[in-house]
This record gives structure tokens, C-alpha cells and sequence, in this order.
């Protein structure tokens, strides 16, 4: 635990060779993306993940204000001062050791004194509730670890989402280029019937219109891309930048074989929560018992109009029991009882979000696979139709049209292909993520010191 509070929690840390962070060092951003190395700079950089991290220094420093009660308190004070009131006049003679039988009780003239105290008190005995505190403070600190975990898996999972957005953000742009290339590849053929008389110009025309309606797409896709790309800076806490991605590096993960919710950190964090919620009942509780308090002082008086000086020290033990205090302990205790049976409910409803969230998860991974397979097989036929339908137009056997629906199916397949594989790759993120695992098996959490 003091670990944790003296040390500086370095997020991640990857165990290849893409980059490292050490303590006080800023992430070294990549020149190329991965899924992986996106996942490991975000948890470093993005300020989701700097929010979390304060708030568990805020919850170490709650940990050291519980323990305060631990420790003695000791004072040390001095003053000087002077004065003829008779009762403080006697009480400065008497400390200083110039007593003498000759004084007049009513009126000792006027003295000085310097006086220096040193104090020391400590609390042996609070029915429990320094202990209480103590430790619900550290169940807290312990759910704030918890709940950053929490936030790394729900930012690796939209980094991975933001990185499959690019990946189909640019295989809709390459779809849309290619299908504007054989528009245009179409059109040149049209043109040359055209001035053979071999084309009506209704034919052409519509050849023209579809060119400019796959320009308009293509310029879509572009500002797609561009959007998606902003997105991810973003997500990764970056303003700019230029984003280079390498969508096949090092982007496989491992579908998990048995589907549980075991492991979400959401689990461990109301886990904690309940242990602080027990031990403020505790607290709570404590105030029916008495307090035991030692204590211990000594103190110099020096003076200077009668020139004595003296020291004196006393020590004991109190005992303090409140026997009514307007039922404020009762409140407190009905108040931290129905705040643990909050906690219990809140878990339970949790437990059954999370598992549904793993039953969906698992469902759209299915789902996704499923599709994939259809997208492939749709798009090597409508490849194959496409490559007879140019060759047909070209020996004017089809009309335009019929070739335009031909390539606006294909243009179809590929998109569909498209969203199909990046889907499978998030729905695979959220079925990790819903399970409470890492997105990346080499990315592990570790603690660096300062």
C-alpha cells in the first residue's frame, strides 16, 4: 500500500519493442499506428486516463488523512507577556520559584514571564473508529484502482473501434476510387461507340451522371476518413497529426474460450466498495463507545522584573463517554446501513448488465463472422458479373444502364465486405472488454516509482 501511494502509476506497459514509458517520461508517439501500440499510447496519454490516475493519488492521500489518528499529536508554543492582575501576578511568582511570605496576596505588583510549552497528546481508544476509517479509506483507494482499470478497458476498446473506423474509413475510399476508375474506364469506351454511332446518347449520359455521382461518393469517403482519423487523435489526447496506420501489424487478438464476466474490474470495484461501506457502518457504530485520551506537557517560565524561573510537568489519562448526544449515532448507523444496502443492490444490478453485455457481445461476434463469410462469397460474384458486364458493354451487347447497376452492386459487395471484417475485429474488442480482459495479451499494468 505505501507503494501505491509513493509511486507514480505508469498505465501500461509493453512488453515488444514498439515503445516504453518510464517514470516522469511522456509516450514516445509512434510514426506508424497498430491497434496494439494505439491501445498502449492511449492509456499513457489520453486524458481520460489522467483523470483516473489523479483520482487514485486523491484516494492515497484520503488513505494518510484516515491514519492520522495513529499518530500522536505534538505541540510546541511559546509566549511572553506581563502584567498586575493579582490571580496571573501569583501565578508568575509561583512558577518562576519567588514565592516569599511577605507578598501581598491582593495586590503582587506587576510581573512578566516568558512561558515555553511542549505538549503531547495521543487517543489509545475510540470504539474502533480510527480503524474504520482507515480502512475505508483504503477499500476506496483500492476501488479507485479498480475504477481505473475500469477506464483503461472502456478507452482500449473505442481506441480499437477508432482504429477499425480508419481501416474501414480507407477501404471505403479505395472501393469508391476503383469504382469511379471503371466508371470512367466505361465511359471512355462509350464515348468511342458514341462516335462511332454505335452508343445512343441517352447511354452515354448516363454514364456521365454515374461518373459524377461516384466523384461525389469518392469525395465522401475522403472526408470520412479524415473525420475518422480525428476521432482517433482524439481519443489518444493528440490535437493533430498526420495518422500513418498499419492495419495488419500486430492487431490479432485471441478470442477468449469460455464467456464469463468473472474478471471485469467492476466486480473488484464494488467488491471494495462494499469493504468501505462495513467499515463506515463500523465507524459508525464506534460512536457508542467511549474515548480514552493520554496526555503530557512540561513548561519553562522565565522572568525577567523578578528574575526567577521555573519548570513544571504533569501527565494523565482521560476517559470521555457522551451519554446523549440527540441520537446522532443511531442516525449515523441507520444512514451507513442503508448506504451498504445501496452498495449490495447496485452490484447485483451490475452483475446482470455485465452479463448481458457478454451475452451481446458474444452474439454480435457470431453475428459478424457469419457476414463475413456472405460478403465474401457476394463479392467474388459480383466481381465475376462486373468483368462480363464491362467486356459486354464494350462489345455493345448491354446497355449502360445495366452496367451501372452492375458496378453500383459491386461497389455494394465491397462496402458490406468492408464493414463485415471490421466488425468482426470490434466485436471481438467488446467481447474482451464486456469479459474483462485486455484488449492485447503482452499489455500488462505496472507501478513505476518515482
Amino acid at each position: 500500500m505505501n507503494k501505491l501511494r509513493s509511486g507514480v502509476f505508469c498505465l501500461f506497459f509493453l512488453t515488444g519493442p514498439v515503445f516504453s514509458l518510464a517514470a516522469g517520461d511522456a509516450p514516445v508517439r509512434p510514426d506508424v499506428w497498430t491497434a496494439r501500440n494505439s491501445v498502449e499510447f492511449s492509456a499513457a496519454h489520453s486524458p481520460d486516463s489522467q483523470v483516473a490516475l489523479q483520482r487514485m493519488h486523491v484516494a492515497a492521500a484520503a488513505v494518510e488523512r484516515a491514519r492520522v489518528g495513529y499518530y500522536p499529536s505534538v505541540d510546541i508554543s511559546a509566549q511572553y507577556g506581563q502584567t498586575n492582575n493579582p490571580m496571573y501576578s501569583f501565578g508568575n511568582i509561583l512558577n518562576q520559584g519567588e514565592f516569599t511570605r511577605d507578598i501581598d496576596f491582593n495586590d503582587p505588583g506587576r510581573t512578566d514571564d516568558l512561558n515555553v510549552r511542549a505538549a503531547v497528546e495521543y487517543r489509545f481508544y475510540n470504539g474502533g473508529r480510527d480503524q474504520a476509517s482507515v480502512a475505508a479509506a483504503e477499500a476506496g483507494l483500492a476501488r479507485s484502482q479498480m475504477d481505473q482499470k475500469t477506464v483503461h478497458a472502456q478507452l482500449a476498446f473505442q481506441v480499437v473501434r477508432s482504429f477499425q473506423s480508419m481501416v474501414q474509413a480507407m477501404e471505403l475510399l479505395e472501393a469508391r476510387k476503383a469504382s469511379r476508375e471503371a466508371i470512367l474506364a466505361s465511359l471512355a469506351v462509350a464515348k468511342a461507340r458514341y462516335d462511332a454511332g454505335d452508343l445512343l446518347k441517352v447511354d452515354m449520359l448516363n454514364l456521365e451522371v454515374q461518373e459524377s455521382r461516384a466523384s461525389e461518393n469518392l469525395i465522401l469517403a475522403e472526408h470520412r476518413l479524415e473525420l475518422s482519423q480525428k476521432v482517433f487523435l482524439n481519443l489518444l489526447g493528440l490535437e493533430k497529426g498526420v495518422v500513418v496506420i498499419d492495419p495488419q501489424h500486430d492487431c490479432e487478438q485471441q478470442l477468449p474460450a469460455a464467456r464469463s464476466y468473472a474478471n471485469r474490474s467492476e466486480l473488484l470495484s464494488f467488491a471494495h466498495a462494499e469493504n468501505a461501506a462495513l467499515a463506515r457502518l463500523q465507524a459508525a457504530r464506534g460512536g457508542n463507545l467511549p474515548t480514552v485520551d493520554g496526555f503530557a506537557s512540561y513548561q519553562y517560565d522565565q522572568g525577567f522584573v523578578l528574575d526567577g524561573n521555573g519548570d513544571s510537568w504533569m501527565a494523565g489519562v482521560k476517559l470521555n463517554y457522551r451519554l446523549f448526544e440527540g441520537h446522532k449515532t443511531s442516525a449515523d448507523v441507520a444512514g451507513a446501513q442503508a448506504g451498504l444496502a445501496t452498495v449490495r443492490a447496485q452490484r447485483k444490478k451490475v452483475e446482470l448488465s455485465m452479463d448481458l453485455e457478454v451475452k451481446q457481445a458474444d452474439l454480435n461476434h457470431r453475428q459478424a463472422m457469419q457476414r463475413l463469410q456472405v460478403t465474401k462469397k457476394m463479392v467474388e460474384q459480383a466481381e465475376e458479373s462486373a468483368h462480363l458486364s464491362r467486356t459486354r458493354f464494350k462489345e455493345g451487347v448491354i446497355l449502360s444502364s445495366d452496367l451501372i447497376d452492375v458496378e453500383m452492386r459491386l461497389t455494394d459487395a465491397l462496402v458490406r465486405q468492408s464493414v463485415a471484417k471490421a466488425n468482426i475485429k470490434v466485436a471481438m474488442a467488446d467481447l474482451r472488454r464486456a469479459m474483462g480482459l485486455a484488449q492485447f495479451e503482452s499489455v500488462t499494468e505496472v507501478e513505476v516509482d518515482k
